[in-house]
């Protein structure tokens, strides 16, 4: 039970400090979070694919982030720690933000969608699917869908192998939904279908 109430506990804490950072970093293109308890403190590592903009000047920020999370969270010895993403282009968070920037910056869904999908798949996925949902250029709602190579959407190999990835834009019409799914690498089974898949798209052309 108190193994239990840890968790419940840390998982809490995680997702309030992320949502933290989230509305301090609000601009800003980070991936995700991870907390780590160190025998210095806590340790708290950010995840982004521009780590100067997160650092700042002469690391101002990183250090005004690390007073705030100590006041706010009451940390002992917060150590905040920015880990470079080296294909953002995989990363489902990074590029569902890069959608709901531009579609605030008032880019079409279409356009935004299928340049994104290239970008995924230029980038070496095995395959990718980007929904987006809401008002989309009129009063009614609807959904555009892009999707591209080979992809799970259930059981283990889903869990294991796709990254996802959900936002938001807040535009003039309403709230526009971002979902994104990347699958980086594919089980053994299924690189036959992978290989089929492909000879069937190149012939199709």
């Amino acid at each position: 039970m108190l193994m239990k109430k840890f968790f419940v506990s840390h998982a809490m804490r995680k997702i309030q400090i992320e949502h933290f950072i989230r509305q301090y970093f609000p601009s800003e293109s980070y991936s995700k979070i991870e907390l780590e308890r160190t025998p210095l403190g806590v340790k708290i590592l950010i995840y982004t694919d521009r780590p100067g903009r997160i650092i700042g000047a002469g690391g101002g920020k990183i250090n005004e982030m690390t007073d705030l999370l100590k006041a706010r969270f009451k940390l002992d010895n917060p150590q905040l720690d920015v880990k470079s993403i080296e294909k953002p282009d995989l990363d489902a968070k990074i590029i569902a933000k890069r959608i709901t920037s531009a579609l605030e910056r008032g880019f079409n869904y279409k356009k935004i969608g299928n340049i994104m999908l290239k970008r995924i798949m230029g980038a070496g996925a095995v395959g990718a699917e980007i929904i987006i949902s809401g008002k989309l250029g009129g009063s009614k709602g609807r959904t555009g869908k892009f999707t591209d190579g080979y992809l799970k959407h259930c059981g283990q190999p889903a869990k294991e192998l796709v990254d996802y990835g959900f936002e938001e834009a807040e535009t003039r019409p309403g709230k526009i939904g971002v979902k994104v799914k990347i699958m980086k690498s594919v089980p053994l089974v299924a690189k036959e279908k992978v290989k089929s898949k492909k000879t069937k798209n190149k012939d199709n052309k």
